[in-house]
This record gives structure tokens, sequence and C-alpha cells, in this order.
């Protein structure tokens, strides 16, 4: 499975959106500072995440959660 996931940054209320081939490690690299894009960002809480079989769609998914409508759509969402 593929996922692409939404953090939200408890510091600054911003959101962070990737994808991962394995959601739990990826998490913990997050919350251990290992990802450059986050280390300043923590404490950061997964707010919500979709799964995909085919990993050309989970980067598809991200790079449109990534756009304006797609930021719009997870307001409405969450």
């Amino acid at each position: 499975m593929f996922y692409t996931y939404v953090l939200k940054s408890l510091k600054d209320g911003k959101l962070y959106i990737g994808f991962s081939e394995n959601l739990e490690n990826r998490i913990k690299e997050h919350t251990k500072g290992l990802v450059v894009a986050t280390r300043n960002r923590t404490p950061l809480k997964l707010i919500y995440y979709e799964a995909c079989l085919i990993k050309e769609k989970a980067i598809e998914r991200e790079k449109v959660l990534k756009s304006g409508f797609g930021r719009a759509y997870l307001k409405r969402r969450l």
C-alpha cells in the first residue's frame, strides 16, 4: 500500500502533505525530527490519510492535496 497523509503542526497550526509506502515509519521520522521540512514544526499530529494500491496514484493525490483546490477540500473535510 502507498499512503498520502496530512500532518498538522501543533506549534504553528500549518499542514504538511506527503506520501509514503510505510506510513507508520514515516510518521516516526517526522516526530523524531529526521525530516527537514517538518523538523522545526514539531510536535506533529496525523490528521488525515488515504491508502492507494498504486504508487503513482498516491503521488498524484499528494499533488492534488497540495494545490489550492486540495487545501480547500481538506479544510472542508477536516
